[in-house]
């Protein structure tokens, strides 16, 4: 009996397999990452060295531990503005009970998670009781921990800048899960770089291989059709903003670690390359499409950018430039691919 292939069926093959690729998410990231990668092999010789890769994922990684978790949230059609100073408050909150408490630093550092995830969980029920777009509770959040950080600061400390527990019980241990780094080859890798990856795994895990990563997809979707079918909707919106709080306690925890002082203001702004590092890494931002991988490829963009221009020795103004053009292309690419995906 003949088993050959038919023209037609190949052809029809190969058009599915080329549709199914172009409806990755990750896609227009990844054309992204080639082209920035080559630019600046060729205008920066100092990118070539492996201390500028391990540069260039330590970089990444502060930002895409965050960004991952602002994937999953925006997957799950919302957004997030308070996860940049969220990040300054967790750290704030860490070493100001441990100096004046005089805590051992792993409590100081649990407390602070409990707050952090409160702050998340209270972003999640307000959006989901009140029905207002989660843009303005998170922008309203977003301004109150700006100014408790300041305020609370100053009203404890006297100054912006909070002082060094480098000599309190635990702190130690504390830097080496946190904030250590280790030698690979003769280069010094940072461990938020292993956390991003374990971050991204777990992320990818939720999504793709569990009822909730499900979940998230259908809230994002359609949420009146998830909720008829049994979705817990409100549920999974506050979970996924408590996961956003828990990425910022973790960066804010190795900020603290890493350089022992806090500056209140640090942190504004950041809010944004996260969501540019999902939108990048092909989350949708009307939700319902996305992956934790796609996400990490756009932090890695922005970790290239960012030190690709150092390397290159051009003015530091550039990198926004270059950031929104990869968002703008991104932006486009995905649009441009789902048009023909829907139309083929």
């Amino acid at each position: 009996m003949s088993t050959a292939v038919k023209p037609g069926e190949d052809r029809l093959r190969r058009h599915t397999g080329f549709a199914a690729l172009i409806r990755r998410p990750e896609l227009a990231s990844l054309l992204g990452l080639a082209l920035i990668f080559a630019l600046f092999m060729v205008v920066a010789p100092a990118f070539r060295s492996w201390d500028a890769v391990a540069t260039i994922l330590y970089a990444s990684s502060t930002l895409g531990i965050v960004a991952v978790a602002v994937g999953l949230l925006m997957i799950g059609d919302e957004f997030d503005l308070s996860s940049g100073v969220a990040v300054t408050t967790a750290a704030l909150a860490a070493t100001m009970l441990n100096y004046n408490l005089h805590l051992n630093v792993w409590v100081g550092a649990l407390i602070a998670l409990g707050i952090s995830l409160a702050i998340g969980a209270l972003n999640g029920v307000l959006v989901t009781r009140t029905g207002i777009p989660s843009f303005l509770i998170t922008l309203a959040a977003f301004l109150m921990l700006q100014g408790l950080n300041l305020a609370v600061t100053k009203l404890v400390t006297g100054q912006v800048a909070t002082p060094g527990i480098a000599d309190m019980a635990g702190f130690d241990s504390a830097r080496a899960f946190f904030a250590s780094s280790f030698s690979v080859g003769g280069v010094s890798i940072r461990i938020t770089v292993v956390w991003w990856l374990i971050f991204v795994a777990l992320a990818s895990f939720v999504l793709f291989k569990t009822t909730f990563g499900n979940w998230i997809f259908a809230v994002g979707g359609n949420q009146d059709a998830a909720r008829a079918s049994g979705v817990p909707v409100g549920r999974v919106k506050i979970i996924l903003f408590m996961l956003v709080a828990l990425a910022a306690w973790f960066v804010g925890m190795h900020t603290l670690f890493a350089f022992d002082s806090i500056q209140a203001g640090q942190g504004v702004g950041n809010e944004f390359l996260y969501i540019i590092a999902a939108v990048i890494g092909g989350c949708a931002m009307n939700g319902g499409r996305g992956t934790a991988v796609g996400t990490a490829i756009g932090a890695l963009i922005f970790g290239m950018t960012n030190q690709g221009i150092v390397y290159a020795g051009w003015n530091p103004d550039w990198f926004m430039f270059f950031l929104g053009a990869m968002l703008l292309f991104a932006v486009l690419t995905n649009t441009a691919f789902a048009k023909y995906t829907n139309n083929g």
